[in-house]
């Protein structure tokens, strides 16, 4: 075999591991961010994807198990809601109309089994508005 030969022959190889490697990185924690209105009203694609779901925690629906770190939540936006179940630590800002990212998967009753929530700063981090902000004491 030429030189030149095995050169390419050791490109294609190195390329084809490389490529390889970097499929099986992504596709292993590639997860769908998508809003839980998306989701809920077509729920048929997404039952086997990772999957992140944003929305609002609806109020009166958070469920703590005496004892443990067990949740059950509503998540809700534009009128569609899924119940979460989740167990683990919240964060603070976890609470009713907090804005929330929980991470997981659905499962097969139409719920979503969390494994990871983020609740997103409350409004109070916000920049006042232009007349509040002209306004003097």
């Amino acid at each position: 075999m030429s030189r030149t030969a095995k050169i390419a022959l050791s490109v294609v190889v190195a390329g084809g591991a490389l490529v390889s490697l970097l499929w099986a990185t992504v596709s292993s924690g590639a997860e769908y961010y998508k809003y839980v209105d998306e989701v809920a009203r077509d729920p048929g694609p997404w039952r086997t994807k990772r999957l992140q779901i944003h929305g609002h925690v609806a109020p009166g629906s958070i469920q703590r198990r005496r004892g443990s770190l067990d949740y059950r939540f509503t998540v809700e936006r534009n009128g569609q809601s899924m119940v979460v179940d989740y167990t683990g630590i919240v964060p603070d800002t976890f609470k009713d109309h907090s804005e929330v990212v929980v991470k997981g998967r659905l499962r097969s009753d139409g719920g979503f089994h969390g494994t990871e929530v983020m609740a997103k700063c409350p409004s109070k981090y916000e920049a006042k508005s232009a007349a509040g902000a002209l306004r003097r004491p």
